[in-house]
């Protein structure tokens, strides 16, 4: 590897704070175009890159991959011009074919109900019952919950602190469902350590994301005919049902750790899907009539 694309790695790493995931992400993609350019990186043009964007695009790369890798490059660059290394991006200019927005898979109020009407009984119900009540009722991503240690969780005020994108920790609250199922889940594990773990596995070790998803598929197939609930359904699910509610965007981007608010707004897309059906089903000129 080269000392610029090392230095840059570096720079993500420590100064950005990327997640490791995010880092091994940026390292294929900028040594598969360091490979396929052979030329220093103050030579590199914008044809040179939409080459690349192209060859990749032959090898049926979908278009979000190709976004992506893009995007790695356009940061390499930029930050190469900020080091003085190049005078210009070359990759500023450069598109790639354009990702078809997939709106996500979302629980209707109806389904959310049904998953959680059964009684926990058994140890590993109480857990069970506790991590989709944390995710549907606070929107948290599954590497965050997976994360969280018993101290996180503040069940007297109703809040929990996760360690979000980006190492950025946010506070989100708790709902009285939420929190009666977390208690009830510790009172099984007896006296543990503020350190411990929220979650855990049969071993008594850190819940795995791979077992979290499993145990939903699960507990999806026994509440709802199917196994299709996962993770990121329920944090969708959280935020279409709490924007139906409120309308706050705003509130609904602090909630879920955005960023950037464009991000959410995904979400009144679905909202609006939701007054569609809705007019569709009362409005008398809802129907279309044929010529």
């Amino acid at each position: 590897m080269n000392t610029e694309l090392r230095d840059f790695l570096d720079y993500l790493r420590f100064e950005k704070r990327y997640a490791d995931n995010t880092l091994i992400a940026y390292r294929r993609d900028l040594e598969a175009l360091a490979e396929a350019i052979d030329e220093s990186w103050d030579r590199v043009k914008s044809h040179h890159i939409a080459a690349f964007i192209a060859k990749l695009h032959a090898r049926a790369l979908a278009p979000r991959s190709l976004q992506r890798t893009l995007s790695s490059v356009r940061s390499f660059f930029t930050y190469l011009e900020k080091q003085g290394v190049v005078a210009q991006n070359p990759a500023a200019t450069v598109r790639a074919p354009k990702v078809k927005n997939k709106l996500p898979n979302t629980l209707d109020a109806d389904k959310a109900a049904k998953l959680f009407d059964f009684e926990a009984k058994t140890k590993l119900d109480k857990r069970d019952l506790a991590l989709v009540e944390l995710f549907y009722g606070s929107g948290l991503r599954l590497s965050e919950v997976v994360n969280l240690d018993i101290r996180d969780v503040d069940l007297d005020t109703g809040f929990a602190t996760a360690l979000g994108k980006g190492r950025k920790t946010r506070q989100v609250p708790l709902g009285s469902y939420c929190i009666a199922a977390l208690r009830s889940w510790l009172a099984t594990r007896g006296c543990v350590e503020p350190t411990a773990p929220l979650f855990t596995s049969r071993e008594e070790r850190r819940i795995s994301p791979r077992t979290v998803q499993q145990r939903l598929k699960k507990l999806s197939i026994r509440q709802l005919g199917n196994n299709e609930l996962h993770p990121h359904m329920l944090r969708h699910s959280f935020a279409s049902h709490l924007l139906e509610s409120s309308s706050d965007l705003r509130a609904v981007q602090e909630l879920l750790g955005h960023a950037d608010i464009s991000t959410t707004q995904i979400y009144t897309h679905l909202d609006f899907q939701h007054l569609a059906k809705v007019y569709d089903a009362a409005h008398p000129r809802a129907d279309k009539q044929d010529d």
